[in-house]
């Protein structure tokens, strides 16, 4: 799909978590509601609470907030979180420009990437396009996995 808005993404400050909040009580309300735990209050408190400005990037599209991915590490891999995109730049190919944008880091580093989605969430299908396997799942969470792709040798210059 080609993309057809300019965008980019830039390092978040602490001054972004409230926009980061709203977004994401307005991105995660339907399934949260589909899941019956929307909570207004709680589904902003608890982007607020592990908002760490240090490892999230914020996208823009057209130079506006239209989202935002944060990369977290945990041992031997790295958690995808906070990876959300407002609904009316949805499905132009930005999140998949963004997500291959962070796995090529990751697998430049060797190491895996975990993730939590919730069930039903349309995202599912994103994240298992970009090699995401499912580790386990509960009625709410599905929680997944991508390996690091294989490191590709640079071609050797012919010997003389």
């Amino acid at each position: 799909m080609a993309i057809t808005a300019d965008w980019r993404t830039r390092p978040a400050s602490d001054a972004d978590v409230e926009a980061v909040a709203e977004l994401r009580a307005v991105v995660l309300r339907d399934d949260l509601e589909r899941l019956g735990r929307y909570d207004a209050r709680r589904v902003r408190q608890r982007l607020r609470d592990g908002f760490d400005a240090a490892r999230t990037r914020v996208i823009e599209v057209e130079g506006a907030f239209a989202g935002c991915v944060a990369l977290r590490p945990a041992g031997d891999a790295r958690w995808l979180e906070h990876f959300y995109l407002a609904p009316h730049v949805q499905g132009v190919g930005i999140g998949s420009a963004v997500l291959r944008e962070v796995l090529e880091r990751c697998d430049r580093d060797g190491v895996p990437v975990r993730l939590n989605v919730l069930q039903g969430s349309a995202a599912r299908r994103l994240y298992e396009r970009h090699g995401f396997l499912v580790e386990t799942e509960d009625p709410v969470d599905v929680f997944m996995v991508r390996p690091p792709a294989p490191r590709v040798p640079s071609p050797r210059p012919p010997s003389r």
